[in-house]
């Protein structure tokens, strides 16, 4: 057992941040005598001087300041004990487990996390990178307590979140830009579609047009990216995850008189939302807001960029 208490470091903190016993007593509630005690005793017990007279007030020896470097680390910590303890009494959850699509736009599902951070971050999150029908599969299995998803889940009622924008393109020099035409469906199957792979484990399934004769299928949004910025093939990307590759030139929409562009209406979905916690909540509320703050960002960054 330790020698000195918890209450022994608070007010030895008190004293030295209101620089004397009685203003720290005022502001602790307790008496100048009490305090007194309290840190005499701790030198007492430590067998270290941490305080020494300057005129009518106090300050920390050398010895003070390392220690209670170190102890108010204790305090800060205890204090964040509590403050868990409470959320925990009061309901809140120690997870939160959430399905993010990867078309999601990147910018807003990191403001959203840092936004939650802000609020809960004793909560551990894990975040699930899913791909079509992967959030949707966790939600049936009772995994995730939110999903973001461009998937119906039957079942249950998901609320509109935001539309992603999906372009067909490639690289400026790939092989279907060569050839300085409106392309077609017949152009595209001679060349090598990218894909990412349905990350569900049982339902599996493919969208979008599959018609090409060559076609590479990865795990990740980012390495399809990757392989476009290579010229190595052709895909559908949201219009966010590319936005930068468009305007620097690397990639290019390819020239198709329809079907180039599409539109996935993206929902948030609770695993129940009547017993979802409040730290659930907050994840769906910080999601929801940082769409609507990303989304006005964007548009204005669009709007300066018009000639």
């Amino acid at each position: 057992m330790s020698r000195v208490t918890l209450s022994q470091w608070q007010m030895l903190a008190a004293v030295v941040d209101h620089g004397g016993f009685a203003r720290a007593a005022e502001a602790v509630h307790k008496s100048p005598s009490t305090l007194n005690h309290a840190v005499h005793k701790l030198e007492e017990q430590l067998g270290v001087q941490v305080l020494e007279p300057i005129g009518r007030q106090v300050r920390l020896t050398e010895a003070g300041e390392l220690l209670l470097r170190r102890a108010r680390q204790l305090i800060e910590s205890a204090a964040s004990l509590e403050d868990v303890a409470i959320r925990l009494a009061a309901g809140l959850e120690a997870e939160v487990v959430v399905a993010i699509d990867q078309v999601f736009p990147a910018d807003a599902q990191a403001k959203a996390l840092e936004r939650f951070s802000e609020t809960y971050p004793q909560v551990r999150v894990q975040l699930h990178e899913s791909v079509l029908n992967g959030g949707v599969e966790m939600l049936y299995d009772g995994r995730a307590d939110l999903v973001v998803s461009g998937i119906e889940a039957q079942g249950f009622l998901g609320e509109p979140l935001v539309t992603v924008r999906f372009i067909a393109v490639a690289h400026p020099q790939h092989a279907l830009h060569q050839l300085g035409r409106l392309l077609d469906l017949r152009d595209l199957a001679q060349y090598r579609q990218l894909v990412v792979r349905d990350s569900a484990l049982r339902q599996s399934t493919n969208a979008g047009w599959l018609k090409a004769e060559q076609r590479w299928t990865v795990t990740h949004l980012n390495t399809s990216l990757d392989m476009l910025r290579r010229g190595l093939g052709f895909a559908w990307m949201p219009e966010t995850r590319i936005a930068d590759e468009l305007r620097s030139g690397q990639l290019k929409p390819l020239p198709l008189p329809a079907g180039g562009v599409r539109e996935v209406p993206v929902q948030l979905i609770f695993r129940d939302r009547d017993r979802a916690g409040p730290a659930a909540h907050a994840m769906a509320s910080a999601l929801k807001q940082a769409v609507i703050s990303e989304c006005a960002v964007q548009d204005s960054t669009q709007s300066n960029e018009k000639p």
